[in-house]
């Protein structure tokens, strides 16, 4: 990786070959914070780095997929675990703090498998971009010993993340950001796995309808609102395109369908009011 040895990615280098000595799980997502960051430790520490998936009914099969045959491209053996979030009545329930319950029941099984194959750290993806959003599950790894977030240790943002992936010429330089379904329902309405599989089936079906790529169905209890970038939104300016995707979202449920007119926004679900059921 000589070509990209700047003062800031020798930083990175070498706080991965430090506290990866011993051994380290990446959890991955096939994003461009984990994607980068696995091909640098599968560079630095070679058979000590693992990147391993922590998969539930809240990660689609698209990214499942994607994440497989981007971990393929790297070279870094993956692994796919299952976690059991929906269980957790904290995380059910669906609190502002849901990610915290998410964050540290992925770390737990990350750690358990951590164990079994003698390796002492996990590192993960947040980036400096990201303290500026709504994070709660910082707090879960702020709170675990031995794990390690490299992008903020070395003061990545997001950009520079994604501009060093364009350097190593891998697949996730303009990947869009993905967010696990939970993210689609409104803070304080449960989660349940028939609304997750709701959410899911309808963005796969406006998808098969419309060539985008940044896509999310929020699920208002029964009413979904679709988020998609504002450069895509001229594609649904058709009457034809419109029938199509209510009659797609209909079938699975949802009692009325809108769209977005300000577009896909991170964090959208922040601005709904916080709704108490029961």
């Amino acid at each position: 990786m000589e070509q990209t040895s700047t003062p800031k990615l020798k930083k990175l280098q070498t706080y991965i070959a430090d506290k990866g000595r011993d051994g380290t799980v990446v959890a991955f997502s096939g994003g461009v914070d984990s994607t980068v960051l696995a091909a640098f430790c599968h560079q630095i520490l070679a058979e000590k780095a693992i990147a391993v998936i922590t998969q539930s009914a809240t990660y689609t099969s698209e990214e499942l997929q994607f994440a497989k045959k981007t971990a393929q491209t790297i070279g870094i053996p993956l692994y796919i675990i299952q976690t059991n979030e929906l269980e957790n009545k904290n995380f059910q329930k669906n609190p502002p703090n849901r990610c915290y319950y998410c964050k540290k029941e992925r770390l737990q099984k990350l750690f358990a498998f951590a164990h079994s194959h003698n390796l002492k750290t996990i590192f993960e993806g947040t980036n400096l971009t990201d303290l500026q959003d709504h994070r709660p599950g910082i707090q879960a790894i702020q709170e675990t010993p031995n794990v390690y977030s490299p992008w903020i240790a070395c003061q990545f943002t997001k950009t520079e993340i994604r501009e060093t992936a364009k350097i190593l010429n891998l697949n996730v330089q303009d990947k869009p950001s993905a967010s696990c379904l939970a993210t689609r329902i409104p803070f304080n309405q449960p989660i349940t796995i028939e609304k997750l599989y709701r959410i899911n089936q309808a963005e796969q079906d406006i998808k098969s309808i419309v060539p985008i790529r940044q896509l999310r169905v929020r699920d208002h209890d029964g009413l979904a609102r679709i988020e998609v970038g504002i450069e895509d939104q001229h594609l649904f300016f058709d009457k034809t395109i419109l029938d199509k995707v209510v009659l797609a979202l209909k079938q699975r449920g949802f009692l009325y369908v809108t769209f977005d007119l300000e577009g896909y926004q991170t964090g959208s679900m922040l601005r709904a009011p916080l709704t108490h059921n029961g």
